[in-house]
């Protein structure tokens, strides 16, 4: 079993593409990358705490690799558009990769690099890579929030 976390805009379409892949375990949405010790939504979303609304990925290595985990991620979301996907702004909707270990940051900043030489985007890529903190779990009402609610994905673009 690993861990990957990634913040890629609102946690809740984001949770449910990495939940529905092969070798995922388990997932959670919740905060990480800023200064406030407990945060919850609501201050999140008032953008004062740091935080980014972010998915904890356990998954399998044998069944999924990280690689696999990277190019979801950029396929999820917008990594062109600085705290803000779609209607959500604030830099809790920043596109970051929190690596676990050393591999996971080699590997994040070499997926990084080829998308962008690869021209997948039409502007600058701006997704943070960034080593992982305090993972703090978001309130119940936000785990596995549209699946509970039948709703299919909310990609935006």
């Amino acid at each position: 079993m690993a861990i990957a976390t990634f913040a890629a805009g609102c946690f809740w379409g984001v949770e449910l593409t990495f939940s529905e892949l092969p070798g995922v375990l388990s997932t959670a949405v919740g905060y990480m990358g800023g200064d406030t010790e407990s945060p919850d939504y609501e201050s999140v979303c008032q953008g004062d705490t740091g935080h980014a609304e972010t998915v904890w990925v356990e998954y399998d290595p044998e069944q999924i690799s990280y690689e696999q985990l990277l190019a979801t991620f950029w396929q999820c979301h917008n990594p062109t558009t600085l705290n803000r996907q779609g209607p959500d702004v604030g830099t809790q909707y920043r596109s970051a990769i929190f690596y676990q270990d050393e591999m996971q940051q080699v590997l994040a900043q070499q997926s990084k690099a080829d998308m962008q030489a690869a021209g997948v985007f039409s502007a600058e890529i701006v997704t943070q890579i960034e080593p992982a903190a305090r993972f703090w779990r978001a309130e119940e009402y936000h785990q596995q929030y549209l699946r509970k609610r039948g709703q299919g994905h909310c990609r935006i673009s």
